[in-house]
């Protein structure tokens, strides 16, 4: 029996690896004349974007995808085909976003060009792509044919892209078989476009009046590998009001739980994840949003979930700690106004 849970605990340091495939700050300081608005307000405010033909505005998106697997031991030998460290991958693109047209429904055509770009990955530690438009030398990178190309979405006001217009200029523009040209192609996939330009955490156009103090929610689920698929309800709440600059400021706070409904659906349709099951999760995914009423413009907008499995050995040797394995997926994305 000891020989056969020892070596189940060797066999998930092995496939632990498969976790780790690629592809996967501060806030700002508040001015000194924001004024809270009272805690009693009775009127609702309007949670939604505002669209104004030839306007133009620039936003800076950043996504960030990290797995990690660590070996935690006093016992400084690792199981034979242990490969641990960091899988990441990073993008930072600022782009601007003129409105083209704007429909009876408050929906609009927009405009996108790209202004910047930084992209980071890593594979077990080691970087396998690091480019910066602003950087010398990185022009030459496929890459950098994606500065100042453009592409066209329509959007609603409650912040959902409703379809891809036209990305082929941009497209045809980093066309070629190189993995920096692919990397390029992917960015401007309709996957890409739809994460890049959704604001998750605006409510549905037929739930955005909101009292201070009011809440709504949403789903989102993930995939881990091999330590399965969650699911969490991201509920937000309206916590204050704020006057800044002759603009009124909506804050709204995130905290999310895992999702019940999704949890028993997903046991019906699958086998839970190995892994997993050996394993004690923690887990936090918190969130802000600054929402201009104003103006009808994000100011800012950021979320982040950090999940964690500890699998014990449950059979340690007598002069040692437990051996444990420490797997942590982090999941972030944020989107602030810039001009």
């Amino acid at each position: 029996m000891k020989q056969n849970r020892i070596f189940g605990l060797a066999t998930s340091f092995v496939l632990c690896v498969l976790l780790l495939t690629a592809g996967c700050g501060k806030p700002a300081a508040e001015s000194a004349q924001a004024k809270v608005e009272p805690k009693e307000q009775k009127t609702p405010v309007k949670l939604a974007l505002k669209f104004t033909p030839a306007e133009s505005t620039s936003y800076k998106v950043i996504t960030d995808i990290d797995n990690s697997v660590i070996w935690e031991s006093t016992d400084p030998d690792k199981p034979k085909g242990f490969t641990g460290g960091h899988t990441s991958r990073k993008i930072e693109m600022t782009f601007t976003q003129q409105i083209q047209s704007t429909d009876d429904k408050g929906n609009a055509v927009a405009k996108i060009t790209i202004k910047q770009l930084k992209y980071l990955t890593q594979l077990k530690n080691k970087t396998t792509m690091d480019f910066d438009n602003s950087r010398r030398g990185d022009e030459q990178n496929p890459l950098s044919k994606l500065i100042g190309q453009s592409y066209t979405v329509q959007i609603t006001s409650s912040g959902q892209v409703l379809k891809l217009i036209d990305a082929n200029d941009a497209r045809a523009a980093v066309a070629g078989d190189s993995d920096a040209n692919e990397t390029a192609a992917g960015l401007l996939s309709l996957e890409a476009i739809t994460q890049r330009h959704t604001i998750p955490a605006l409510p549905a156009s037929d739930k955005n009046q909101v009292l201070t103090g009011g809440n709504w929610s949403s789903i989102k689920s993930f995939s881990f590998s091999m330590m399965g698929s969650k699911a969490y309800e991201k509920i937000y709440t309206l916590k204050e009001i704020k006057n800044v600059n002759n603009r009124r400021i909506a804050i709204a706070r995130m905290e999310a739980v895992p999702s019940a409904e999704y949890a028993r659906e997903q046991h019906k349709q699958q086998s839970p994840a190995f892994l997993a099951n050996m394993s004690d999760n923690t887990e936090t995914y918190t969130g802000e949003l600054k929402l201009d009423l104003t103006g009808g413009k994000v100011e800012e907008y950021r979320e982040n979930l950090t999940t964690e499995w500890l699998i014990v050995d449950p059979n340690p040797k007598n002069s040692t700690q437990p051996a444990a394995l420490k797997m942590t997926a982090v999941r972030s994305y944020s989107i602030e106004k810039i001009d």
